[in-house]
């Protein structure tokens, strides 16, 4: 059960909820740009090690300064996820300062303003994020009851954070995920997500007499349309053959090919039944073979596990003067998937507006970065109230 009740009186009743959030924020957003350019600026691919820890390094120095203590770091698989735990924490947030972008990519996209646009590679997924999240737990009056991570590997799927943050998810009782918002509306939403491989093993022979082998790219051909096959019509689950390969010169039949797929579903029913089909394949030619690789990352977020934050938010962005609250179910995965499978109450998509995610326009609306800092003040102050 919640520490928090969803109460009858308006947000607005609340002494620590007011409209004010937002010209406070809208005043700092002359020096929380200046923290977001240094964030983009520290360049953080997933698979660079020593670009990863230098980022840290900038967010555990912007992160000291505005909260007053240091992080602790969990390192796992030679990479730093950063933490600051503060009391007994009840309520969550979930960041991600990882990157698409190969290192130099900031010479190339450089930070810039252009009228209510920033720019830069990972501004908007989601080093905005952080800094909402940061400037917002600096506004709380008492920080007790939060825990902020912030990790390094969500672009490639977890594999080192996972377990840190179904452990979280399972101690508290709201995560609050700062990935970017789509089109202002909150992700109440995501599919699960799967990754695959499928690996087909033929017979070697000379092109010019193709019957003395088994053409491993013929049985992959007949594959792939038995696995776009599995996806459903109406596109709620999809089961996408993405990547393939196969042969190693025009006149040798192909004896070795494979094929990523990716595969996005709704529930976790759905997971299940594209899983045990995609294990159930089996060879269409004689004497090939077929092994697949791979399996279930992300489980679905249902919006069962975001209802009622999302009621929550909703009224909360009534009070501070920001209108309606819209709320949307997106196909890609992000953290939120794992701490709602964990059992937490999960709201994803708290951070800032904008597009271009792993593209080279990546950007957000500077005007965003207040509001949503405000937004989530608000919020944190709602749910962290004693009964």
């Amino acid at each position: 059960m919640f520490g928090f009740q969803i109460r009858n009186h308006p947000i607005g009743y609340l002494p620590s909820v007011t409209a004010d959030l937002l010209a406070r924020f809208r005043a700092e957003l002359d020096p929380m740009l200046a923290d977001l350019q240094r964030l983009v600026e520290a360049e953080s691919p997933s698979d660079d090690l020593i670009a990863i820890a230098a980022c840290a390094d900038v967010i555990a120095t912007l992160g000291q300064r505005l909260l007053g203590v240091a992080p602790e770091r969990v390192e796992s698989g030679g990479r730093p996820h950063l933490r600051w735990r503060f009391g007994t924490p009840r309520v969550a947030l979930l960041c991600h300062f990882d990157t698409v972008w190969p290192m130099g990519t900031i010479d190339r996209i450089p930070f810039r303003r252009d009228g209510d646009r920033a720019h830069g590679p990972g501004v908007y997924d989601m080093k905005a994020g952080i800094v909402a999240a940061l400037y917002a737990l600096d506004g709380l009056p008492a920080r007790d009851g939060i825990e902020l991570l912030v990790t390094s590997d969500e672009e490639i799927g977890s594999p080192t954070s996972r377990s840190v943050i179904e452990d979280l998810a399972r101690r508290v009782e709201a995560v609050l995920v700062l990935e970017p918002n789509q089109g202002g509306a909150l992700k109440i939403g995501r599919k699960g997500v799967g990754m695959y491989r499928l690996h087909v093993q033929g017979r070697a022979a000379h092109a010019g007499s193709p019957s003395d082998g088994v053409n491993a790219l013929l049985e992959l051909a007949h594959q792939v349309l038995a696995i776009a096959a599995i996806g459903r019509e109406d596109g709620r689950t999809t089961v996408t053959p993405s990547v393939a390969a196969a042969g190693t010169t025009s006149n040798v039949v192909p004896a070795e090919a494979w094929l990523d797929i990716d595969v996005r579903v709704p529930n976790a029913a759905e997971e299940a039944r594209v899983d045990a089909a995609l294990r159930a394949l089996a060879p269409t030619l004689p004497g090939a073979t077929v092994r697949l690789e791979g399996g279930p990352n992300r489980p679905p977020m249902e919006t069962s596990a975001t209802a009622e934050l999302f009621a929550v938010a909703q009224r909360a962005c009534t009070e501070i003067g920001l209108g309606t609250l819209a709320g949307v179910t997106v196909g890609g995965g992000s953290d939120g998937n794992f701490a709602a499978a964990a059992g937490a109450r999960v709201l994803d998509g708290l951070g800032c507006t904008g597009d271009g995610a792993h593209a080279d326009h990546e950007h957000i609306l500077i005007s965003s970065l207040p509001e949503r800092t405000a937004l989530l003040l608000a919020l944190l102050r709602t749910l962290l109230e004693p009964e």
